[in-house]
């Protein structure tokens, strides 16, 4: 391919998540020419690597499990959890069209999705919360079905497999934590291994692929059915512009510029700035304070983006309460001397499991949301060197529900004792000594905790006193599925640090997904969706999956805007204001 090489398309889509695959596959099925670009040699950005939870109130999947929602109950929801922050035009812009989303995603491409039962909003107990309706989850997916796709997959955290194994939600996660406690279970893990190790005999890896990874294979799939070009390891690095309206973008394709002319528009999916660490300092408050941060999102999202949007004149949003959608993490220590980086989501939720700052006190209810509680962790380690905690567990606990990368029994703890992942300690002096807090407070903390756990009750902090608590504890242990006391010995522990499932801070964008300027007017033929756009959530974290259900939504709604736009032809898009941009 020469230098200056020009190709053209109607839709061009920079990023391969869930966003910009949703505004392909949408503006292909209305009949447009269609290329999206990644900036990685593999598809399917941080969405390959997230649970593949997916919050849209109002699905069909909802209705037909009973939960009809009262009007405007979801928008009641939104607006109590994003305060100052609420755009009610672009929230009701995706409760309007969320369920339409998944309603022509299941019906018309291979992305299908299941809901359970129950699944509680984070704050069940807000107004406008429900206990169940509004978090669905991507149905496992046979990577046999993506040929030659399969090789350019992204990866899946290798900590948060089990002998290779991506341990799906649900009833996956369930039977692996009650393997040795439920004949059901260990038959149902033993089936499951069983078919893993004989996928990976005959093809040289798992077929049955879950969670995120099912997300990203099946909108990949998708979107080759629908003759979407899809170009890796080709970056975007500027807009281009025709007068006031964007009208493409070069690319850095195998070493040389492309520039690609989109008819119709561009669409900005590029994962967000969880790796942008000069926009990180000014956004994030714990690296404002010298402190680290931690992200397990690919590397390549390191906000292009926002800055491609603000050199034509685009907005960031950085007024939102919350920059990113904060998780605790650990740092795993690997056999090649990297370090991995392991989520905590559900441990920290299980009877005999608590967590103590760095004096050794507790500081906040740790069945709480991840965000939630990353949230304390920073405000409980104001002033310190580092932003960091303990999270605790007792011997009974750490062998039946295991702690981070630690599996339950029977697998062996003696790897993570020596390489330092996990500090043990005979007594909890002892651990107060391996992990440098003062013993007489970590005692007093966990003797005061002792007392009321007994009888299953924790009036410090309330864990297991909220619906989210509940369901991500152990319905199998009475009277609370949160509290049991520390109290058999040897006692462990590991250090918990901050991180992001991804940016919420971003291009502020309207209810069409177009990018706007700081005068609020939008920039003709710029859309971005994902976690380039400012989270509708107005950086609170409401429940499983609202950074993906908001990034298919706005990716399907941009798609078919300019779909519609193109309908209309040139008096349509006369229409659409252009704003006064920078030469």
């Amino acid at each position: 391919m020469s230098a200056g090489d020009v190709q053209e398309c109607d839709v061009l889509v920079v990023g391969s998540g869930v966003a910009g695959m949703s505004a392909a596959i949408t503006a292909a099925s209305r009949g447009l020419k269609v290329i999206v670009t990644e900036k990685a040699s593999y598809y399917g950005g941080t969405t390959a690597r997230s649970g593949g939870w997916l919050w849209v109130p109002g699905s069909h999947l909802a209705k037909a499990y009973g939960h009809d929602e009262a009007p405007d109950q979801a928008l009641t929801y939104i607006r109590d959890q994003a305060g100052a922050s609420f755009d009610e035009a672009r929230v009701r812009a995706f409760l309007a069209n969320g369920p339409k989303a998944i309603e022509f995603f299941m019906s018309k491409t291979a992305v299908q999705f299941d809901m359970p039962l129950t699944f509680p909003d984070y704050h069940a107990e807000a107004p406008g919360a429900v206990q169940g309706g509004r978090s669905m989850v991507t149905r496992p997916y046979d990577a046999r079905e993506l040929g030659p796709l399969l090789k350019t997959l992204g990866p899946v955290l290798p900590e948060l497999t089990v002998f290779g194994v991506t341990i799906g939600s649900g009833k996956d996660i369930i039977h692996f934590m009650r393997v040795t406690r439920s004949v059901q279970s260990a038959w149902y893990v033993a089936k499951r291994l069983s078919k893993h190790f004989a996928e990976v005999m005959r093809y040289g890896r798992g077929m049955t692929l879950t969670n995120g990874n099912a997300l990203a294979a099946r909108l990949a799939k998708s979107a080759s059915d629908l003759g979407v070009t899809l170009w890796l390891s080709a970056p975007a690095v500027e807009l281009t512009r025709n007068g006031e309206r964007v009208s493409g973008a070069v690319i850095d394709r195998n070493g040389q510029r492309v520039t690609v002319k989109a008819r119709h528009g561009v669409v900005l999916a590029s994962g967000g700035f969880p790796h942008d660490v000069e926009r990180q300092k000014h956004t994030y408050p714990h690296i404002k304070a010298g402190q680290r941060h931690f992200s397990p999102t690919p590397p390549t999202n390191t906000g292009d983006g926002a800055a491609m949007a603000e050199k034509v004149g685009g907005m960031f949003d950085d007024t939102l309460s919350n920059a990113a959608a904060w998780t605790p993490m650990s740092l795993v220590p690997r056999k090649d001397g990297s370090t991995g980086i392991m989520p905590h989501f559900i441990d920290r939720a299980k009877p005999g499991v608590i967590a103590v700052d760095q004096e050794g006190r507790r500081f906040t209810n740790e069945a709480n949301s991840y965000h939630d509680v990353v949230q304390a962790m920073i405000a409980a380690s104001e002033g310190k060197p580092e932003a960091a905690c303990w999270l605790l567990a007792d011997h009974r606990a750490l062998r039946r529900y295991g702690l981070g990368f630690v599996k339950p029994f029977p697998m062996p703890l003696g790897n993570h004792l020596r390489n330092g992942y996990l500090k043990k300690g005979r007594t909890v002096a002892d651990l107060a000594a391996q992990i440098g807090v003062n013993a007489a407070v970590l005692e007093s903390t966990i003797r005061q905790y002792n007392e009321s756990a007994k009888i299953g009750r924790d009036p410090l902090f309330g864990r297991g006193s909220k619906a989210y608590n509940r369901y991500q504890g152990d319905a199998l242990h009475a009277p609370n599925p949160c509290v049991e006391p520390l109290q058999t010995g040897p006692f462990y522990a590991i250090k918990l640090v901050p991180g992001d499932l991804g940016s919420f801070m971003g291009v502020k964008t309207n209810e069409h997904s177009q990018v706007l300027t700081s005068q609020e007017a939008p920039i003709s033929g710029l859309y971005a969706a994902g976690n380039d756009a400012a989270s509708i959530m107005g950086g609170e974290y409401n429940g499983a999956g609202i950074t993906l259900g908001p990034g298919l939504t706005f990716g399907y709604v941009a798609a078919n805007h300019m779909a519609d736009m193109a309908a209309r032809g040139s008096a349509g898009q006369s229409r659409c204001y252009s704003a006064s941009l920078p030469a």
